[in-house]
């Protein structure tokens, strides 16, 4: 899928589907359930790495898995995700790193922020970089916010993301992803966008939407949003298995004829 294809699915009202994907094995997989956009994310830092939140995700973390990512998608869109302290300090740190998510074959980035970061999307944009906003609850304010809370209940804060989600289009971000946020705000900042809102935790309105792929597998349960909607429990499949194995082995089951060389 190309940038162009992504934003033609919100003009003929058709629903973008994204998940999260961190290595070649699932990308073959989601790739394989027919989806078409896959966002490298550094939500990695929790799923993957066991931290408590993505703040210590670097660009080395984050440029590995988009190489496996990208070096396994043969039709899927792959974004980046820009991890903290990647783009916040300067305009150089910004455009620097972006561009090395696109030499390590991703096809866009996305970066958190409404007004505060809309320079460096309107840089990175002018020069040919691809770029998704991200807006609501963004996990790397996660201390300023005390905890993962929906953001936007208030009439003021709702006008700022509304103002900021404008700001982001107008700096020439193809797409925004609207987290944990009232599902009528999502309906009015996607009413009022030209580009597509990818939602994840904003309710049934928006253009799209995303989720983890642990969490949408059943892997992942340490904690478990309120947005998610696990659709099989692999967690739960995973230790029946590896409890089979554990006996078999022990009971000397395992290698049985069918698995042993003569």
């Amino acid at each position: 899928m190309t940038i162009p294809e992504f934003q033609r699915h919100k003009r003929d009202k058709k629903k973008l589907i994204v998940v999260t994907a961190y290595d070649a094995l699932f990308t073959r997989i989601v790739e394989q359930a027919g989806i078409e956009a896959i966002l490298v994310g550094d939500s990695l830092g929790v799923v993957v790495q066991g931290k408590a939140n993505t703040l210590s995700v670097t660009m080395d973390d984050m440029l590995y898995h988009t190489k496996l990512v990208a070096g396994a998608a043969q039709r899927a869109l792959v974004i980046g995700d820009m991890p903290f302290m990647s783009y916040q300090a300067s305009h150089e740190d910004a455009l620097r790193n972006a561009g090395r998510f696109l030499q390590a074959g991703a096809q866009a980035i996305k970066l958190e922020g409404g007004a505060v970061v809309v320079d460096r999307v309107a840089a990175m944009t002018s020069i040919g970089i691809p770029v998704m906003g991200h807006l609501g609850m963004t996990p790397q304010s996660v201390h300023r916010y005390g905890g993962y809370k929906v953001q936007g209940k208030e009439s003021d804060h709702a006008r700022v993301l509304l103002n900021d989600a404008k700001a982001l289009e107008a700096a020439g971000a193809f797409a925004i992803v609207l987290e944990a946020i009232p599902a009528e705000l999502a309906k009015t900042i996607t009413a009022q966008l030209t580009i597509p809102t990818i939602g994840i935790g904003a309710g049934p309105y928006c253009d799209g939407q995303i989720l983890v792929l642990y969490d949408l597998l059943g892997l992942f349960d340490d904690f478990v949003p309120k947005f998610v909607k696990p659709y099989a429990h692999l967690k739960a499949d995973a230790l029946q298995a590896l409890r089979r194995y554990k006996e078999e082995v022990e009971r000397g089951k395992f290698p049985s004829e069918n698995e042993s060389y003569h």
